[in-house]
């Protein structure tokens, strides 16, 4: 086993510190997010603005020029990031993934990576092909430079689900060798020829995610960014679908933190209501205080699964693989069962919510079911009944849950695996 040579910080920095430094830009981005959306307006300035005040480099230890954070911090920026605006955490996430890979990684390339995030470089998604592509197959593919002696490649592909990358300096791709078949992970510059990106994402919800189809066509990949897959950090699928979570418990909290607003400015009442207005009325009052629960609640359980996968980061620089093994294993149930509830949580409450308002709360000019949008999007990622069913498998049986998987056709029945006819 190959023990790293470098050491995961000891001391987390002082969250309120770091949410004083980033919450005056959260509310800022609050302010916007509902115009953006109904719009359609990319949130390009928003982004950059967390960028340069250091967003991106949270996680970056302070010794490397970063803020150190711990994955339980990190998470619980991106739920208040998320309810300022919940497209801007899940635009984000592919970079925060592969500043996670490069913190376990041992290769020299690290500390290079590190100073581009601390310098404010991005990095978007590209890893998921559509079509009639196999799963196990995949169709981007990364060859060998003629023209180049340095070792380069040259990528050509076309991915779809591409989050995040039309904000970003670089592309997180999923693709495989020509020359031996490996399946690797190439970090592809945006700023040259052959590289494109399509904001095509056509969902009801987290619209501004900056997600759709990414295409190289001959693109330039330097040598030492054609990363071997089967190196990439192992609790990767278990901190992606935390991103998730983060996004589905602020989009409750802004739900809340909106109606909330709306009732305390409500003139008009009904004959048949309890009080002489909606703010005084127990009934409305109670939908909301149910409403403030599940944001409790769903906070708390990010804040679990990111506790989870704090360990399973720390166990990559213990020198026993079993143990490691195990971290990983957990990380990976804890964010599949918080998953399975916050799915359920997230959609009823940013439904219930309109319990709240009369007929008016439905106006599209108040834009009040975008919450309900985007927690449904959210959810529709990584099915939750899949998760479910693998913890159960866990709990009655005992089996290891996939940390790996892929989305594709399901690969063509032999002869003897064809079914026949009765």
């Amino acid at each position: 086993m190959t023990t790293l040579t470098h050491t995961p910080p000891t001391a987390d920095a002082d969250y309120e510190l770091l949410a004083a430094r980033f919450r005056p830009l959260f509310a800022r981005i609050a302010e916007g997010a509902s115009r953006r959306e109904r719009d359609h307006e990319l949130p390009r300035q928003e982004i950059r603005s967390l960028i340069e005040a250091g967003f991106g480099a949270l996680r970056v230890p302070v010794a490397d020029g970063g803020f150190g954070a711990s994955l339980p911090q990190l998470f619980r920026l991106l739920t208040e990031l998320a309810a300022a605006d919940s497209n801007i955490p899940q635009a984000l996430r592919a970079h925060f993934a592969f500043v996670e890979d490069r913190l376990v990684s041992t290769g020299r390339q690290r500390e290079t990576w590190l100073k581009r995030f601390v310098d404010g470089e991005t990095i978007g998604n590209s890893w998921t092909e559509v079509g009639g592509v196999t799963i196990g197959d995949v169709i981007t593919k990364v060859s060998p430079d003629p023209d180049r002696n340095d070792g380069g490649f040259r990528i050509t592909g076309t991915k779809y689900y591409s989050t995040g990358s039309i904000f970003a300096d670089w592309i997180d791709t999923f693709a495989q060798r020509t020359d031996n078949g490996v399946k690797v992970i190439a970090v592809v510059s945006t700023h040259q020829p052959g590289v494109t990106h399509a904001d095509d994402w056509d969902g009801f919800g987290q619209q501004t995610t900056g997600s759709g189809t990414s295409t190289f066509d001959g693109a330039r990949v330097d040598a030492e960014n054609v990363i071997d897959f089967d190196t990439r950090f192992k609790y990767q699928t278990a901190f992606y679908q935390a991103v998730l979570l983060a996004v589905l418990a602020g989009t409750i909290t802004a739900a809340e933190r909106d109606v909330a607003h709306e009732v305390r400015n409500r003139t008009r009442i009904f004959s048949h209501g309890n009080a002489s207005s909606f703010a005084a009325d127990p009934q409305i009052l109670q939908v909301i205080g149910e409403v403030s629960a599940a944001a409790y609640a769903a906070d708390a359980t990010v804040e679990r699964a990111a506790r989870a996968l704090q360990h399973a980061y720390e166990g990559a620089f213990l020198d026993d693989e079993v143990e490691d093994e195990r971290r990983n294993d957990v990380a990976e149930l804890e964010t599949a069962k918080a998953q399975v509830i916050l799915s359920a949580l997230a959609t009823r409450a940013t439904s219930d919510v309109f319990n709240a308002l009369a007929a008016s709360g439905v106006s599209t000019a108040k834009n009040f079911d975008r919450h309900w949008r985007n927690a449904r999007t959210a959810a529709n990622h990584n099915p939750w009944v899949f998760k479910a069913r693998i913890i159960g498998d866990h709990s009655v049986n005992g089996a290891v849950p996939p940390r790996v998987w892929s989305i594709g056709s399901a690969p063509k029945a032999t002869a003897r695996e064809a079914p026949t006819g009765a």
